[in-house]
Protein backbone atom coordinates (compact mmCIF):
# COMPACT_ATOMS: atom_id res chain seq x y z
CA UNK A 1 0.00 0.00 0.00
CA UNK A 2 1.56 3.36 -0.89
CA UNK A 3 2.40 5.82 1.35
CA UNK A 4 2.96 9.63 1.27
CA UNK A 5 6.70 10.25 1.53
CA UNK A 6 7.61 13.33 3.21
CA UNK A 7 10.81 15.36 3.09
CA UNK A 8 11.52 15.80 6.48
CA UNK A 9 14.82 17.73 7.02
CA UNK A 10 17.27 18.94 4.37
CA UNK A 11 20.93 19.92 4.84
CA UNK A 12 24.17 20.49 2.80
CA UNK A 13 27.50 21.15 3.44
CA UNK A 14 28.66 24.51 1.59
CA UNK A 15 30.11 23.63 -2.03
CA UNK A 16 33.42 24.18 -2.09
CA UNK A 17 35.61 24.50 -5.73
CA UNK A 18 37.98 21.20 -5.95
CA UNK A 19 41.47 21.48 -4.84
CA UNK A 20 40.69 23.83 -2.28
CA UNK A 21 38.94 24.25 1.20
CA UNK A 22 37.65 20.16 1.16
CA UNK A 23 40.72 18.82 -1.15
CA UNK A 24 41.66 16.84 2.22
CA UNK A 25 37.85 15.66 2.82
CA UNK A 26 36.58 12.59 1.24
CA UNK A 27 33.15 12.05 0.06
CA UNK A 28 32.33 9.87 2.71
CA UNK A 29 33.51 12.78 5.22
CA UNK A 30 31.57 15.03 3.54
CA UNK A 31 28.37 12.75 3.28
CA UNK A 32 29.05 11.95 7.44
CA UNK A 33 28.97 15.33 8.17
CA UNK A 34 25.72 16.32 6.06
CA UNK A 35 24.36 12.39 7.35
CA UNK A 36 24.47 13.41 11.23
CA UNK A 37 23.12 16.89 11.43
CA UNK A 38 20.18 15.63 9.31
CA UNK A 39 19.37 12.95 11.39
CA UNK A 40 19.87 14.97 14.53
CA UNK A 41 17.51 17.83 13.03
CA UNK A 42 15.25 15.46 12.38
CA UNK A 43 15.40 14.05 16.48
CA UNK A 44 15.79 10.82 15.65
CA UNK A 45 18.29 8.36 17.63
CA UNK A 46 20.99 6.65 15.25
CA UNK A 47 19.48 2.93 15.55
CA UNK A 48 15.96 4.58 14.09
CA UNK A 49 17.08 5.29 10.84
CA UNK A 50 15.93 1.79 8.69
CA UNK A 51 18.60 2.28 5.38
CA UNK A 52 20.83 5.04 4.25
CA UNK A 53 21.27 5.96 0.34
CA UNK A 54 23.89 7.53 -0.96
CA UNK A 55 24.23 9.30 -4.56
CA UNK A 56 27.92 8.75 -5.29
CA UNK A 57 29.69 8.78 -9.10
CA UNK A 58 33.73 8.80 -7.96
CA UNK A 59 33.73 5.98 -6.24
CA UNK A 60 37.23 5.87 -4.51
CA UNK A 61 38.98 2.29 -5.17
CA UNK A 62 39.59 2.27 -1.63
CA UNK A 63 35.98 2.50 -0.23
CA UNK A 64 35.05 -0.55 -0.43
CA UNK A 65 32.81 -0.29 -3.15
CA UNK A 66 29.69 1.12 -1.06
CA UNK A 67 30.20 4.40 -0.27
CA UNK A 68 26.96 4.92 1.86
CA UNK A 69 28.37 2.10 4.44
CA UNK A 70 31.37 3.97 4.97
CA UNK A 71 28.95 7.51 5.05
CA UNK A 72 26.10 5.51 7.55
CA UNK A 73 28.99 4.20 9.71
CA UNK A 74 31.07 7.32 10.00
CA UNK A 75 27.93 9.27 10.70
CA UNK A 76 27.14 7.65 13.97
CA UNK A 77 24.36 5.38 13.29
CA UNK A 78 24.11 2.19 13.79
CA UNK A 79 26.22 -0.77 12.89
CA UNK A 80 23.32 -2.61 12.03
CA UNK A 81 22.05 -0.20 9.48
CA UNK A 82 22.18 -1.20 6.28
CA UNK A 83 23.09 1.15 3.04
CA UNK A 84 23.20 0.99 -0.35
CA UNK A 85 25.52 3.70 -3.33
CA UNK A 86 23.35 4.53 -6.54
CA UNK A 87 24.83 5.96 -9.65
CA UNK A 88 22.66 7.74 -12.38
CA UNK A 89 25.62 10.32 -12.86
CA UNK A 90 24.49 13.70 -12.61
CA UNK A 91 21.17 13.00 -11.28
CA UNK A 92 22.53 10.74 -8.63
CA UNK A 93 21.40 12.60 -5.64
CA UNK A 94 17.58 12.46 -6.66
CA UNK A 95 17.90 9.02 -7.55
CA UNK A 96 18.84 8.23 -3.34
CA UNK A 97 15.50 10.12 -2.63
CA UNK A 98 13.65 8.45 -5.26
CA UNK A 99 14.86 4.81 -4.09
CA UNK A 100 14.40 6.18 -0.45
CA UNK A 101 10.82 7.34 -0.74
CA UNK A 102 9.63 4.13 -2.96
CA UNK A 103 11.01 1.63 0.24
CA UNK A 104 8.98 3.85 2.40
CA UNK A 105 6.09 4.01 -0.06
CA UNK A 106 6.55 0.00 -0.71
CA UNK A 107 6.40 -0.43 3.41
CA UNK A 108 9.72 -1.55 3.30
CA UNK A 109 11.06 1.19 5.53
CA UNK A 110 9.94 3.79 7.86
CA UNK A 111 12.77 6.05 8.05
CA UNK A 112 15.01 6.82 4.82
CA UNK A 113 18.30 9.09 5.11
CA UNK A 114 19.08 9.52 1.24
CA UNK A 115 21.22 12.22 -0.28
CA UNK A 116 24.52 12.44 -2.05
CA UNK A 117 28.17 13.05 -1.90
CA UNK A 118 31.10 14.12 -3.97
CA UNK A 119 34.73 14.48 -3.49
CA UNK A 120 35.92 16.06 -6.73
CA UNK A 121 39.34 16.85 -5.44
CA UNK A 122 40.01 13.05 -4.86
CA UNK A 123 39.07 11.80 -7.92
CA UNK A 124 41.89 9.16 -8.70
CA UNK A 125 44.37 9.76 -11.33
CA UNK A 126 44.98 6.57 -13.01
CA UNK A 127 48.57 5.25 -14.63
CA UNK A 128 49.18 3.65 -18.05
CA UNK A 129 47.76 -0.72 -18.23
CA UNK A 130 52.00 -0.89 -18.51
CA UNK A 131 52.80 0.38 -15.39
CA UNK A 132 49.87 -1.04 -13.81
CA UNK A 133 51.37 -4.31 -15.56
CA UNK A 134 54.60 -3.49 -13.86
CA UNK A 135 53.46 -3.32 -10.40
CA UNK A 136 52.00 -6.55 -10.43
CA UNK A 137 55.31 -8.44 -11.37
CA UNK A 138 57.37 -6.38 -8.71
CA UNK A 139 54.73 -7.38 -6.20
CA UNK A 140 54.82 -10.72 -7.40
CA UNK A 141 58.63 -10.89 -7.49
CA UNK A 142 60.58 -13.15 -5.44
CA UNK A 143 64.33 -12.72 -4.45
CA UNK A 144 66.33 -9.53 -5.41
CA UNK A 145 67.26 -10.72 -8.49
CA UNK A 146 63.84 -11.04 -10.22
CA UNK A 147 63.03 -7.26 -8.27
CA UNK A 148 65.80 -5.80 -10.10
CA UNK A 149 64.84 -7.46 -13.23
CA UNK A 150 61.08 -6.09 -12.82
CA UNK A 151 62.80 -2.33 -11.97
CA UNK A 152 64.97 -2.38 -14.92
CA UNK A 153 62.12 -2.73 -17.50
CA UNK A 154 60.73 0.47 -16.39
CA UNK A 155 60.00 3.25 -18.84
CA UNK A 156 59.65 6.52 -18.81
CA UNK A 157 56.29 6.39 -20.74
CA UNK A 158 54.95 4.18 -17.61
CA UNK A 159 54.45 7.38 -15.67
CA UNK A 160 52.35 9.25 -18.02
CA UNK A 161 49.24 9.56 -16.31
CA UNK A 162 45.92 9.47 -17.71
CA UNK A 163 43.77 12.60 -15.70
CA UNK A 164 40.45 12.01 -14.87
CA UNK A 165 37.71 13.27 -17.25
CA UNK A 166 33.89 13.80 -17.84
CA UNK A 167 33.66 11.82 -21.13
CA UNK A 168 30.92 10.08 -22.66
CA UNK A 169 32.35 6.32 -24.09
CA UNK A 170 28.87 6.28 -26.27
CA UNK A 171 29.02 9.29 -28.27
CA UNK A 172 32.91 10.03 -27.64
CA UNK A 173 32.31 13.98 -26.49
CA UNK A 174 33.04 14.93 -23.29
CA UNK A 175 30.26 16.98 -21.77
CA UNK A 176 31.50 20.56 -22.76
CA UNK A 177 31.22 19.13 -26.50
CA UNK A 178 27.44 18.00 -25.89
CA UNK A 179 27.28 21.48 -24.66
CA UNK A 180 28.74 23.14 -27.89
CA UNK A 181 26.28 20.64 -30.26
CA UNK A 182 23.11 22.30 -28.38
CA UNK A 183 24.49 25.36 -28.42
CA UNK A 184 24.95 25.08 -32.72
CA UNK A 185 21.80 23.19 -32.97
CA UNK A 186 19.33 25.90 -31.18
CA UNK A 187 21.68 28.82 -32.31
CA UNK A 188 22.93 29.95 -28.93
CA UNK A 189 25.29 32.71 -29.07
CA UNK A 190 28.33 33.05 -26.95
CA UNK A 191 26.97 36.44 -25.50
CA UNK A 192 23.59 35.06 -24.69
CA UNK A 193 25.71 32.02 -22.53
CA UNK A 194 27.82 34.70 -20.54
CA UNK A 195 24.49 36.72 -19.95
CA UNK A 196 22.81 33.62 -18.42
CA UNK A 197 26.26 32.74 -16.55
CA UNK A 198 26.18 36.49 -15.14
CA UNK A 199 22.60 36.38 -13.92
CA UNK A 200 23.39 32.48 -11.72
CA UNK A 201 26.51 34.45 -9.86
CA UNK A 202 23.95 37.76 -9.35
CA UNK A 203 21.45 35.57 -7.90
CA UNK A 204 23.59 33.11 -6.13
CA UNK A 205 25.98 36.30 -4.42
CA UNK A 206 22.23 38.37 -3.33
CA UNK A 207 20.82 34.44 -1.82
CA UNK A 208 24.23 34.17 0.08
CA UNK A 209 24.40 37.60 0.97
CA UNK A 210 21.13 37.79 2.24
CA UNK A 211 21.37 34.24 4.32
CA UNK A 212 19.08 32.36 1.76
CA UNK A 213 21.81 29.68 1.23
CA UNK A 214 22.84 29.17 4.79
CA UNK A 215 19.39 28.41 5.65
CA UNK A 216 20.45 24.84 3.95
CA UNK A 217 23.90 24.54 4.73
CA UNK A 218 25.84 23.31 7.70
CA UNK A 219 29.59 24.24 8.59
CA UNK A 220 32.23 22.09 7.97
CA UNK A 221 35.51 21.72 10.14
CA UNK A 222 38.30 21.57 7.77
CA UNK A 223 41.31 19.29 8.41
CA UNK A 224 44.01 19.10 9.63
CA UNK A 225 43.25 20.76 13.25
CA UNK A 226 39.49 21.26 12.69
CA UNK A 227 39.56 24.59 13.94
CA UNK A 228 38.21 26.57 11.39
CA UNK A 229 34.86 26.01 9.64
CA UNK A 230 34.19 26.49 6.36
CA UNK A 231 30.03 28.00 6.48
CA UNK A 232 29.84 29.15 3.01
CA UNK A 233 29.69 28.32 -0.81
CA UNK A 234 33.06 29.35 -2.19
CA UNK A 235 32.64 28.94 -6.08
CA UNK A 236 30.14 32.68 -6.41
CA UNK A 237 31.91 35.25 -7.53
CA UNK A 238 30.08 38.64 -6.32
CA UNK A 239 32.32 40.79 -8.60
CA UNK A 240 31.62 38.69 -11.70
CA UNK A 241 30.73 41.10 -14.96
CA UNK A 242 29.53 40.49 -18.34
CA UNK A 243 33.13 42.30 -19.65
CA UNK A 244 34.91 39.64 -17.74
CA UNK A 245 32.88 36.70 -18.96
CA UNK A 246 33.46 37.48 -22.77
CA UNK A 247 37.39 37.72 -21.49
CA UNK A 248 37.56 34.06 -20.90
CA UNK A 249 38.59 31.61 -23.75
CA UNK A 250 36.36 28.88 -24.79
CA UNK A 251 37.24 25.66 -22.94
CA UNK A 252 36.62 22.61 -24.99
CA UNK A 253 36.24 23.66 -28.70
CA UNK A 254 39.42 26.29 -29.88
CA UNK A 255 38.41 29.07 -32.29
CA UNK A 256 34.33 28.15 -32.92
CA UNK A 257 33.80 27.05 -29.19
CA UNK A 258 31.75 28.98 -27.07
CA UNK A 259 31.45 27.18 -23.92
CA UNK A 260 33.75 28.51 -21.59
CA UNK A 261 35.04 27.85 -17.86
CA UNK A 262 33.04 30.71 -16.78
CA UNK A 263 29.37 29.68 -18.30
CA UNK A 264 29.58 25.69 -17.46
CA UNK A 265 29.37 24.31 -13.59
CA UNK A 266 31.95 24.50 -11.29
CA UNK A 267 33.83 21.49 -10.44
CA UNK A 268 33.30 21.10 -6.57
CA UNK A 269 33.14 18.84 -3.65
CA UNK A 270 30.29 18.76 -1.24
CA UNK A 271 27.56 16.82 0.24
CA UNK A 272 23.63 16.73 0.84
CA UNK A 273 20.94 14.56 3.08
CA UNK A 274 17.68 14.60 3.55
CA UNK A 275 15.62 12.70 6.37
CA UNK A 276 12.58 10.82 4.53
CA UNK A 277 9.69 9.07 6.36
CA UNK A 278 5.86 8.79 5.64
CA UNK A 279 3.68 11.80 6.27
CA UNK A 280 1.76 10.16 9.20
CA UNK A 281 5.18 9.18 10.79
CA UNK A 282 6.27 12.76 10.70
CA UNK A 283 2.82 14.11 12.30
CA UNK A 284 2.87 11.79 15.12
CA UNK A 285 6.71 12.98 16.14
CA UNK A 286 5.48 16.52 15.66
CA UNK A 287 7.84 17.39 12.61
CA UNK A 288 6.88 19.77 10.20
CA UNK A 289 8.34 18.12 7.03
CA UNK A 290 9.87 20.60 4.54
CA UNK A 291 7.33 19.41 1.86
CA UNK A 292 6.79 15.68 -0.01
CA UNK A 293 7.94 13.98 -3.41
CA UNK A 294 4.64 13.69 -5.32
CA UNK A 295 5.84 12.01 -8.53
CA UNK A 296 9.42 11.04 -10.47
CA UNK A 297 10.33 10.09 -13.95
CA UNK A 298 13.90 9.33 -15.97
CA UNK A 299 14.71 9.57 -19.85
CA UNK A 300 16.81 8.37 -22.00
CA UNK A 301 18.11 10.07 -25.15
CA UNK A 302 20.69 10.59 -27.75
CA UNK A 303 24.18 10.84 -25.68
CA UNK A 304 25.66 14.00 -27.55
CA UNK A 305 21.98 16.00 -26.91
CA UNK A 306 21.97 14.47 -23.22
CA UNK A 307 21.73 18.40 -22.32
CA UNK A 308 17.81 18.00 -23.53
CA UNK A 309 17.32 15.09 -20.81
CA UNK A 310 15.05 17.87 -18.65
CA UNK A 311 13.15 18.96 -21.41
CA UNK A 312 12.14 14.42 -22.15
CA UNK A 313 11.79 14.05 -18.33
CA UNK A 314 9.18 16.93 -17.66
CA UNK A 315 7.04 16.26 -20.19
CA UNK A 316 6.95 12.40 -18.88
CA UNK A 317 6.89 13.51 -15.52
CA UNK A 318 3.40 15.51 -16.28
CA UNK A 319 1.91 13.37 -18.15
CA UNK A 320 2.23 10.64 -15.40
CA UNK A 321 1.68 13.09 -12.36
CA UNK A 322 -1.31 14.48 -14.12
CA UNK A 323 0.23 18.23 -13.43
CA UNK A 324 -0.28 21.29 -16.11
CA UNK A 325 2.53 22.84 -16.52
CA UNK A 326 0.72 25.82 -15.27
CA UNK A 327 0.65 24.16 -11.64
CA UNK A 328 4.38 24.09 -11.22
CA UNK A 329 5.41 27.66 -9.59
CA UNK A 330 9.32 27.12 -9.29
CA UNK A 331 11.33 24.68 -10.92
CA UNK A 332 15.64 23.93 -10.31
CA UNK A 333 17.56 22.91 -13.63
CA UNK A 334 20.86 22.08 -12.63
CA UNK A 335 23.18 24.28 -14.48
CA UNK A 336 25.54 22.39 -15.89
CA UNK A 337 26.26 24.61 -18.65
CA UNK A 338 24.61 28.13 -19.57
CA UNK A 339 23.98 26.48 -23.10
CA UNK A 340 22.07 22.89 -22.11
CA UNK A 341 19.94 25.76 -20.07
CA UNK A 342 19.07 27.99 -22.28
CA UNK A 343 18.84 24.68 -25.12
CA UNK A 344 16.13 23.39 -22.49
CA UNK A 345 13.92 26.56 -22.00
CA UNK A 346 13.66 26.69 -25.94
CA UNK A 347 13.14 23.16 -26.24
CA UNK A 348 10.06 23.29 -24.00
CA UNK A 349 8.85 26.68 -25.33
CA UNK A 350 8.79 25.04 -29.18
CA UNK A 351 5.80 23.80 -30.50
CA UNK A 352 7.62 21.87 -33.54
CA UNK A 353 10.19 20.26 -30.55
CA UNK A 354 7.47 18.93 -28.69
CA UNK A 355 5.42 17.68 -32.05
CA UNK A 356 8.81 16.11 -33.70
CA UNK A 357 10.93 14.54 -30.29
CA UNK A 358 7.74 13.94 -27.53
CA UNK A 359 5.08 13.29 -29.60
CA UNK A 360 2.78 16.14 -27.89
CA UNK A 361 0.40 18.59 -29.83
CA UNK A 362 1.90 21.51 -28.50
CA UNK A 363 4.90 22.63 -26.15
CA UNK A 364 5.28 21.53 -22.81
CA UNK A 365 5.65 25.51 -21.45
CA UNK A 366 7.79 28.21 -21.91
CA UNK A 367 10.13 28.53 -18.58
CA UNK A 368 9.67 32.29 -16.58
CA UNK A 369 12.97 33.13 -15.37
CA UNK A 370 11.75 34.70 -12.32
CA UNK A 371 10.58 31.15 -11.77
CA UNK A 372 13.92 29.20 -12.73
CA UNK A 373 16.70 29.02 -10.57
CA UNK A 374 15.93 31.82 -8.43
CA UNK A 375 19.18 31.74 -6.28
CA UNK A 376 21.24 30.64 -8.89
CA UNK A 377 22.74 27.34 -10.06
CA UNK A 378 25.76 24.88 -10.14
CA UNK A 379 27.39 27.63 -12.56
CA UNK A 380 28.09 29.68 -9.21
CA UNK A 381 27.16 27.51 -6.66
CA UNK A 382 28.91 24.17 -8.16
CA UNK A 383 28.43 20.74 -9.48
CA UNK A 384 29.65 18.25 -6.73
CA UNK A 385 27.71 14.96 -9.16
CA UNK A 386 26.71 12.89 -6.87
CA UNK A 387 25.46 15.23 -4.39
CA UNK A 388 23.59 17.61 -6.50
CA UNK A 389 19.90 16.15 -7.17
CA UNK A 390 19.50 16.14 -3.51
CA UNK A 391 20.97 20.09 -3.19
CA UNK A 392 18.21 21.14 -5.69
CA UNK A 393 15.30 19.47 -3.91
CA UNK A 394 16.61 21.07 -0.47
CA UNK A 395 16.73 24.37 -2.23
CA UNK A 396 13.72 24.37 -4.14
CA UNK A 397 11.34 23.02 -0.78
CA UNK A 398 13.03 25.64 1.19
CA UNK A 399 12.08 28.75 -1.72
CA UNK A 400 8.61 26.99 -2.38
CA UNK A 401 8.07 27.70 1.66
CA UNK A 402 9.29 30.68 1.81
CA UNK A 403 7.57 32.20 -1.09
CA UNK A 404 3.88 30.49 0.24
CA UNK A 405 4.20 28.32 -2.96
CA UNK A 406 3.43 24.57 -3.49
CA UNK A 407 4.19 23.32 -6.16
CA UNK A 408 7.83 22.61 -7.86
CA UNK A 409 9.89 20.74 -10.18
CA UNK A 410 13.76 19.58 -9.67
CA UNK A 411 15.62 18.16 -13.09
CA UNK A 412 19.13 17.23 -14.67
CA UNK A 413 20.55 16.25 -17.79
CA UNK A 414 22.44 13.47 -17.64
CA UNK A 415 25.92 12.42 -19.02
CA UNK A 416 25.11 9.36 -21.22
CA UNK A 417 22.03 10.20 -22.03
CA UNK A 418 19.51 10.36 -19.74
CA UNK A 419 17.80 12.98 -17.83
CA UNK A 420 15.30 13.08 -14.59
CA UNK A 421 12.38 15.26 -13.03
CA UNK A 422 11.10 15.22 -9.43
CA UNK A 423 8.05 16.87 -8.76
CA UNK A 424 7.85 18.36 -5.35
CA UNK A 425 4.96 19.92 -3.08
CA UNK A 426 4.33 21.64 0.29
CA UNK A 427 0.81 20.81 0.75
Amino acid sequence: MSRRVAVVTGLRTPFCRAGGQFKDLTADDLGAYALKEAVALAGLRPDEVDEVVLGNVMQAPDGGGNTARVVAVKGGLAMSTPAITVSRNCASGLESLLLGANKIALGQADIVVAGGAEAMSQVPILFQPEMRSFLMRLSKSKGLWKRVRALLSVRPRFFKPTLPGLGDPLCGLNMGQTAEVLSRAFGISRGEQDAYALMSQQRAAKAQEQGRLADEIIPVALPPHRGQLQELDDGIRHDQTFEGLQKLKAAFERGTGTVTAGNASQVTDGAAMVVLMPEELAHARGLEPLGYIRASAAVALEPRRMGLGPVFAVAKLLHHAGVSWSDVELIEINEAFAAQVLAVEAAMASDAFAREELGLDAAVGEIDRSCLNVNGGAIALGHPLGASGTRLVITLLKELRRRGKNMGIATLCVGGGQGQAMLLEVQ
